[in-house]
């Protein structure tokens, strides 16, 4: 979203975790999520689509995600809004000024 959110409309807690990898001694790598932060946000669905991954039908979320400006959140890290795992693909200074954060978000639904 590109305007600038009223006073008062960051009314969701989120937590803010960071993705982790360590390489393991078989030649892969796992990745683990620490928290980073819980903060206020305002968290939108923007649409859904269908997703066949894996040999399985799901759905794709996208949702966007506004919160106060900071600089430790990056793409691959995720965003827990009310239990779900929302995986950020992107974010962007709302406004230029380093006000507001903007997270373009994905979840993923396995439905059958």
């Amino acid at each position: 979203m590109s305007d600038i959110p009223p006073l008062g409309t960051l009314t969701d807690r989120v937590v803010l975790k960071r993705k982790i990898t360590t390489d393991e001694a078989e030649g892969g790598e796992t990745a683990v999520f620490s928290a980073l932060a819980t903060v206020w946000a305002r968290v939108r669905p923007l649409g859904t689509r269908q997703s066949f991954d894996s040999d399985a039908r799901g759905q794709s979320v996208s949702h966007s995600v506004v919160m106060r400006f900071r600089t430790d959140l990056k793409a691959g890290d995720r965003i827990v809004y009310r239990g779900r795992d929302l995986e950020v693909l992107g974010t962007s200074d709302l406004n230029g000024r380093r006000a507001y954060l903007s997270c373009q978000c994905s979840e993923r639904v396995v439905t059958g």
